[in-house]
């Protein structure tokens, strides 16, 4: 190897070393897929739970707005945290492989600005529920959601600012479309998390 290789490798290794430094590199393809997956799970579930609300009678004693609205919220929660799980899970193990911390700094970074919006987005869903604005949680949810997407993307992979993109752009949408809230809930937080997912396992995560 020539002196013009090992200066080559050795700026390599420089921007190697900056690069873990200053950006969480270590998140996994198959945590988006992971997320995804509980995602579409939800919404499935989250449909036959409001079909058989509509599908009883009004004038039934036994229909009861607030159960539905209860099923709904334990439902939310419930994929938020199966996703949360998975998506730490798979990002320790390729933390693990890769041989980068899981808490450094730039992981620190990448989660302060990523749950500052969806902090700020939360109290706006829950004041929403108390007006009972039903039919702008869900696009609410997403451009916040992608928000908080593009304000982490900074501090790792370029890719994450492209789903967060998406995922404003179907919020958006939904503002005009609102009876298709569930519908897009279901791609922004299913599909596109799926699609992102495979797309990090090809490009980085295939070869290993």
């Amino acid at each position: 190897m020539d002196s013009k290789e090992q200066n080559l490798a050795t700026l390599n290794e420089i921007r190697q070393m900056m690069d873990r430094s200053s950006r969480f590199i270590s998140l996994s393809g198959w945590s988006g897929i992971a997320a995804g997956t509980c995602a579409l799970i939800g919404a499935w579930l989250a449909a036959d739970k409001i079909g058989g609300y509509y599908r009883i009678s009004y004038d039934t004693p036994n229909v009861c707005p607030s159960c539905l609205k209860k099923d709904l919220i334990a439902i939310a929660v419930g994929v938020f945290i199966a996703a949360f799980l998975s998506a730490a899970l798979f990002t320790f193990i390729k933390s693990k492989k890769d041989g980068i911390a899981i808490w450094g700094l730039a992981a620190r970074k990448l989660m302060w600005n990523t749950l500052l919006p969806m902090a700020a987005g939360a109290f706006l869903l829950l004041r929403m529920m108390e007006l009972k604005q039903y039919e702008l949680i869900a696009p609410a949810s997403l451009i916040f959601y992608g928000l908080a997407l593009v304000n982490g993307s900074k501090f790792t992979v370029g890719e994450v600012r492209f789903l967060g993109y998406a995922i404003i752009a179907t919020g958006i949408f939904n503002l005009w479309a609102i009876g298709y809230g569930l519908a897009c809930w279901a791609f922004g937080f299913g599909v596109l998390h799926i699609l992102y997912g495979l797309a990090m396992w090809w490009k980085y995560e295939r070869k290993q």
